[in-house]
This record gives C-alpha cells, structure tokens and sequence, in this order.
C-alpha cells in the first residue's frame, strides 16, 4: 500500500488557494486582545502572546495527507513543516501535538513510523511530542500543533520589509516538481526528502546574531506567493533574480518536462508575478509550491556580506535571491 495512493494532493499543495483562504478570512478578526502580539490583522507564519515583559507565546497548527510513501520520512516531513513556523517567527519550540487521520485499515506499523519519524524531529528541534488526537478518515493526513517561545525584541514578521534590503533563502526550491517528476519515473527524489525532512532551526540560530526586518516560510504559496504576502503587508516591491534561485536536483528538468500540479496553478492565480525575460521552468520554480521550504529572509544590504559569512561558517545554506525596493509588486528578472 503506497501512501501517496491514498491522498488526492499531497503535503503543502494540499492547501487551500491562497486567494480562496484570503475571501474565507476576510472580515474576520479575533476578539481584542491586548497580549495578541501576532494574529489575523494580518496573518503571519504562527500567532504571538505575549506572556509578560521579556516573552511571548508561539502557536501553530500545520497538517496534510502524505507526500512521499515512506511512512517515517511522512511523519518526519510533516513535523518539520509544522515546527518551521515556529522558527520563522524567530521562536524556538517547546511542546507539540500530534494531529492525525488515517484509514483503519492502514497498518499499525506504518502509523508508527509516522509517529516516530514525528517524535525524533520534534526532539531534534528541542521540543517534546506529549500526545495529540487522532481520528479513521480514508484519507490519512498528519501534522503538529506546536507552541514555541520568542523573546518580545526577537519577534521576525512578514511585514516589515525595507527598501534597500536584500532577500535571502534559505532552501532550494521545487519539491512540488520533483515529487511530480518522480511519480512518472523521470528523476530521483532523494534531494528533495532530505530538504524537506531538514529543519530551519540551524538557520534560525545563525539569524538570531542579526536584525532582520521581514521573515517567513516559503510553504504551499511558493516563492511569488510569499513574497506577495512580504510585499503587501511591508508596503514594498520585492524583485526576485530569477538566475540566483536555487533548485532541488531535477526541479527545473521537471519544468521543462512539463510537470506542473494544481497547486502551481492556483498560485499564479494568486501572485501577480512581474516576469521579465525569464525561462518558463524559472517562472514555473517560483510558482511551485513548497513543503517545509526555508526560510525568506529581508535584512539591511549592508548585513548582506555578514550573513553570508555567518552561514557559510555554521554550514548552512543561504542563497541571495533579490531586493527590496519602494514601489509594490513582485518582479522576477
């Protein structure tokens, strides 16, 4: 039994269109909080609480159905994409809950090695799995809610990008076109499990030692889709080099083989991406939607050399992929 058989769209593609959840949460707005740091006015990558003068709380929810067969590297994906919003929002995780569904006639030893992938990248990120809800559904689907802490200086919006400063990722892209790739046989996905199942709390750690002004995720709204959001809410325009985007091994093979999903799709809807004279597989990448993608990262130019050197010495990538200017918009050039 393949995992992947038993889901119509998996991990972040399974999202709902960016633009249908915009209409879904239009208008509707928490009850004032004062504490509510970070909520739906606007929305973030986690919402903010703040605990008292020095902390706030990090909470988030993230699931979906299977994205690779493997039950282990499924749980272990899942858990790492739920955890890394925490990270984008500059916190560190503390505790986590399983989220689950599966068939009943899914076998015990796969549900536990999703379970188990789980457990080893919650423990990895320093937290701990402490239980959870699970429900039969004939779709199985996985993911955490997870609650994390952040110092109230070190919060990392999405919207305080300035002009002046570069874009940062953190991960290759293009896991959406080669899972798509693999399925028919056409390329290997073994680059992307292994970015998928990697943690961005080693690139959290090397930012902390910096100020950036805008973070977030790159998940199921690909590049142009999140950079949107950056922009919009930062009341800036984002220009994306379309030759410094990284991709996954076979990402842009895929494109040009015409691989594409639904997801892709929705998000060209959704992002009105300015494309200048650029290859349609690089168009394709900046569309394509992303599982446990990096992180995108709007620092001061001036920091830009530093960051570099920062990362490169604790090991982790971080690629330079544009800038910020006055104006709105996103461009790839």
């Amino acid at each position: 039994m393949k995992l992947t058989d038993l889901a119509t769209a998996g991990g972040c593609a399974a999202k709902y269109s960016a633009s249908r959840l915009e209409e879904l949460l239009r208008g509707f707005i928490p009850a004032e909080a004062e504490n509510l740091l970070v909520g739906l006015d606007p929305a973030d990558d986690a919402a903010v609480y703040k605990l008292d003068d020095e902390r706030a709380l990090v909470f988030t929810i993230d699931f979906f159905p299977p994205i690779v067969d493997d039950p282990e590297d499924f749980g272990a994906i899942a858990a790492t994409n739920a955890l890394n919003d925490v990270f984008a929002m500059g916190g560190v995780p503390l505790l986590a809950l399983s989220v689950a569904a599966f068939p009943e006639e899914l076998p015990t030893e796969v549900v536990r090695a999703i379970f188990d992938g789980a457990d080893r990248q919650v423990r990895a990120a320093g937290a701990i799995l402490a239980g959870g809800h699970t429900i039969r559904d004939s779709e199985p689907k996985y993911g955490l809610a997870v609650v994390g802490t952040v110092p109230l200086g070190g919060i990392w919006p999405k919207s305080g990008a300035e002009p002046g400063d570069a874009l940062y990722l953190t991960k290759p892209l293009g896991t959406a076109l080669v899972l798509g790739a693999a399925k028919r046989g056409l390329v290997d996905n073994a680059d992307a499990v292994r970015w998928m199942r990697t943690l961005n709390c080693d690139a959290a750690d090397v930012l902390r030692s910096f100020r950036p002004n805008a973070v977030t995720d790159v998940t199921g709204f690909g590049l142009a889709g999140h950079a949107h959001e950056m922009a919009t809410r930062s009341g800036v325009r984002l220009v994306l080099s379309a030759e410094q985007l990284p991709a996954l091994d076979g990402a842009l093979d895929a494109a040009r083989a015409g691989v594409s999903t639904v997801g892709t799709r929705n998000n060209r809807e959704y992002a009105e991406l300015e494309v200048g004279d650029v290859a349609a597989e690089l168009v394709e990448l900046a569309h394509d939607p992303q599982t446990a993608g990096g992180l995108l990262v709007s620092l001061p130019r001036d920091q830009g050399m530093a960051l570099e050197a920062e990362f490169a010495r604790a090991g982790v990538f971080v690629t330079r992929v544009g800038a910020v200017e006055a104006g709105t918009g996103v461009a790839l050039r």
